[in-house]
């Protein structure tokens, strides 16, 4: 559980809390939690704000088109993916995200949606007032919460999504402990994850949602979003779309993935650094 990993105990709420070794401590820090956020909701500590958008869109080879408008004429954006190159068993695809999208060629009528959330900006100056005071322990705990709150906000939006604002799954009917599971149609993967690693990504859905403008969130040069409690990804709406994790990519897809993009292929090959099967040559910067 993410929020007891922050504090280096592993283990799954509830079950955490009967842990013999780590139990004790794990009910102390949810107890302290649940006060802190008490505090937080009753005084307004946080200020959490979001902006989403969606597109008409349509798969071409593995990049995601977006357009200005239903007649698809016009685009308005892409997407960039990379595919899976694993050796699978029992003849599996290897996938990339706009396998789950409508190639432009079916002649069917697909969309995307954007989303970009955060907690606030407050949640440094609050971490800050405690760190001055000396107290470590509140500063790691507001930060924590702030990211559990980025983190429920993007949860309870993407369900509206489903329900209300694209509302393809109008009908869903799940409890919050069954959400967890996430058993639901659809996905909300972000770029710099496993599904889509390349932050540059993101780019492309601050500028299509105005993040700063918007939602408060900008990014900084790293492609890291400021707030740091802030969640950002894109929706897909496929009833048989699913996370995975790209892994490793070979040099034919990531010269492939530059030329795409028309970025340097040096470039690329630094963003995808950890994901990279072979090793760059050094000092080229070729996007051919």
């Amino acid at each position: 559980t993410p929020f007891f990993q922050t504090w280096e105990l592993k283990g799954r709420y509830p079950k955490i809390l009967d842990d013999e070794a780590q139990g004790p401590a794990a009910r102390q820090l949810l107890e302290d939690a649940q006060a802190m956020l008490a505090k937080i909701i009753a005084e307004k500590w946080f200020a959490p704000k979001g902006v989403i958008g969606f597109w008409p869109a349509n798969a071409v080879g593995d990049d995601i088109r977006l357009f200005t408008d239903d007649a698809r004429s016009q685009e308005l954006a892409t997407f960039f993916t990379l595919r899976q190159q694993l050796t699978k068993r029992d003849g599996k695809a290897n996938v990339a995200l706009s396998d789950f999208v409508a190639p432009f060629d079916s002649g069917k009528a697909d969309y995307l949606g954007g989303f970009i959330v955060t907690a606030g900006i407050e949640e440094a100056a609050i971490a800050e007032r405690f760190e001055r005071a000396n107290d470590d322990y509140s500063s790691i705990m507001v930060k924590a919460l702030a990211d559990r709150c980025a983190e429920a906000f993007a949860e309870r939006l993407h369900e509206r999504v489903r329900k209300e604002f694209w509302a393809y799954a109008p009908d869903e009917d799940l409890a919050p402990d069954e959400l967890i599971g996430e058993p639901y149609r659809g996905i909300r993967p972000a770029p710099g994850y496993p599904a889509q690693p390349d932050h540059t990504e993101k780019a492309t859905l601050f500028r299509l949602l105005d993040g700063e403008r918007n939602a408060g969130v900008s990014l900084t040069e790293s492609f890291a979003m400021w707030p740091g409690s802030s969640v950002s990804g894109i929706y897909l709406s496929h009833p048989e779309s699913y996370y995975f994790g790209v892994a490793k990519v070979e040099r034919d897809q990531v010269e492939d993935y530059a030329r795409r993009k028309r970025m340097p292929l040096g470039e690329v090959e630094r963003w995808l650094g950890p994901i990279l099967n072979y090793v760059p040559a050094q000092g080229l910067d070729a996007a051919a």
